[in-house]
């Protein structure tokens, strides 16, 4: 077809999403009520996403990586964005 490109995306971990979510909750000492409060969600829904059982919105993964101040690219991925490295190499250097 011309004009499509075709576009190749990772496979999507829901379980190391969780893990890397409950990780981050738990290092800033909160507990599943008080993220879900803070993100207004319930505490049913904060453990469905910890267990990898539930999918997520865009609006709530915003808000998760807002409470949990980190970046969605290492939330989804696993990767710091290269914003981030840049410096600590410069650093280094």
């Amino acid at each position: 077809m011309k004009g499509y490109r075709s576009c190749h995306m990772k496979n999507i971990d829901y379980i190391a999403i969780g893990n890397r979510i409950r990780t981050a909750r738990k290092n800033m000492g909160l507990s599943q009520e008080q993220l879900a409060e803070k993100c207004s969600l319930s505490v049913s829904f904060i453990g469905h996403i910890e267990r990898g059982d539930r999918k997520m919105s865009l609006e709530t993964l915003i808000t998760l990586c807002e409470v949990l101040d980190m970046s969605a690219d290492y939330l989804l991925m696993d990767e710091m964005p290269e914003s981030d490295t840049v410096l600590p190499n410069i650093l280094n250097e």
